[in-house]
This record gives structure tokens, sequence and C-alpha cells, in this order.
């Protein structure tokens, strides 16, 4: 009889709630620690039925494999906490982060745990018939294990190898073109409403297949989201610094981003009013 494992989830926004209860099936049981986090982030891990520990120190001590998604910006301190605790069994970090950040991080929890498993989670989250992608690369034996905890749920775990930093980088290369392809025709939009010429370019874009200049709705879901993005960009501009490509275009995504630091979330945001806010001056 295969024994389950015990899973903790650091910390359980949209994405991360919707990735540890897909996880339910194949756990003993889900864990988080609700010290510190949002009354917004308490009903998301609630209505995933996640179960509440007390503490770090109690979900570290409990879990056999913790799964880490947070925003980038806050991952390598977030492990180096878990690693502070001693944590001793198989950690995901599945973060948008850049692979140098990823060895870091695998450096740090590799002195107590039993394996560090770099991951990707690529797709919209796994709730209402969604499925997302989880990828995966490290050890085999630790691969297989995250493996069997997501068997026959909403999300996939394709495995790219062993080597850390392969998933990491494949986030960021995906996002990196995603993202800055949104931020750029929120831009482009911008220009064309300034001048009264919106609705041309709109007719313009329409007839070309797949172009985000058509989806203007778009536009406002980005300004939401634009306080995770802005960071993803960093990450991306870093890890392609790294490897000598030119960083300045995502720099410029990021710097374009933060003039949406103050509509974090607002789902009522329209484009227009999204648009109002990115022509500001700063």
């Amino acid at each position: 009889m295969t024994i389950k494992p015990i899973v903790g989830i650091l910390h359980p926004g949209s994405m991360g709630a919707a990735v540890a209860a897909c996880a339910r099936p194949n756990a003993a049981r889900v864990l988080w620690c609700p010290a510190g986090r949002s009354a917004d982030t308490t009903a998301r891990a609630e209505h995933a039925g996640l179960e509440s520990v007390g503490s770090l120190d109690a979900l570290v001590e409990q879990a056999h494999v913790i799964i880490s998604l947070c925003p980038p910006a806050a991952a390598e301190e977030l492990a180096h906490t878990v690693a502070e605790h001693r944590f001793a069994g198989v950690y995901v970090e599945a973060n948008a982060i850049n692979p140098e950040r990823m060895s870091r991080i695998a450096e740090v929890l590799g002195r107590s745990a039993r394996a560090v498993v770099d991951g990707a989670v690529i797709g919209s989250p796994p709730i209402n018939g969604k499925r997302t992608r989880l990828y995966l690369s490290g050890s085999p034996e630790a691969v297989s294990l995250v493996e069997g905890l997501f068997a026959g749920s909403m999300v996939a775990t394709p495995v790219l190898g062993k080597e850390i930093g392969q998933a990491s980088a494949l986030k960021l290369a995906y996002s990196s073109y995603q993202k800055a392809s949104r931020v750029l025709a929120a831009v482009a939009f911008g220009a064309a409403r300034a001048h009264g010429v919106d609705d041309a370019l709109l007719d313009v874009a329409s007839k070309r297949q797949g172009s985000y200049l058509v989806e203007t709705g778009y536009i406002a879901k980005t300004a939401a989201r634009a306080w995770r993005w802005g960071p993803e960009m960093d990450e991306a501009a870093d890890m392609l610094s790294a490897v000598g490509l030119p960083d300045e275009v995502l720099r410029a995504v990021s710097q374009t981003l933060a003039r949406w630091e103050d509509s974090k979330d607002l789902a009522e945001l329209t484009p227009d009013e999204a648009l109002d806010r990115l022509s500001r001056p700063h």
C-alpha cells in the first residue's frame, strides 16, 4: 500500500490554492499557514479545502512536499525561511524566477531538503474545467513524486529534464513574449486613442489573425495584474542579461507596468480607465 504524502502550499493565491486543491485526492493532507495572510487568502484556502496549521514551523515539520507559489520577488526569501526550519522533504519551487535565482534556492534548500524540484506553471488556474501545466525539472525520483500528486487532475506535469533551471527558463521565455505583447498592445491602443484613430486601429488589427490589438478587454486585465507581471519581467530581463541577450525591452515593459501599480486586482476596471491610468504623468 502506497503511503500518501502530506503537502504544504506557500502561499495560496488564486493559482496556488487551485493547484493545491488538485493535489488533494493524491495527498494525505494539504496544509497551509494563515499567519500574516489576508482575509482573501484565507477565503481561497478554505474554498480549496486546504487544512490550516498554526505556524510555518508546523507546516515544515509535517509536510513531505512543499510547493512554493508566491510573487517572484518573495520567492528567494521564502525559500531561505523554509531552509532555516531545516525542511527535510521535497521542495517544489514553482515561481516565475530566473534560472540563476532557482539555482541559489536549490543550493540553500539542498543542505537539508531531500530534493528540490524546479517547477513552472503555465496557464490559467485549474478551476471551472480549465487545465494548466506544471512543467518540472530535477532529480527523476523527486519529479516522479510530484507527478504522482497531480495524476488524474486538471494539472498536467510535463517533465523537461534533470537540470535545475530548465522549468524556470521555459516559464520566463514564454511569459516574456506573452506578457510583453499584451503591454505593447495596450500602449499601441493608447497612442491610437490619443489621436482619435482607435476604431481604425481595431479595424486594421481585425484583418490580421490572432492580433492582441483586437482584444481590448485584456487591457484592463493587464493593468490589474501589473503588480505581478512587473517583477516577472524583471526576472526575465535578468535571465536574458545572464546569457548575453539584450534586456532593455523587458526592463521597459516592467517600467510600463509600474504605471498601473495602483490597479492591483481591480476586476471592475474598464479598458478606458486602464488607459487613463497608463497615460498619467509620472
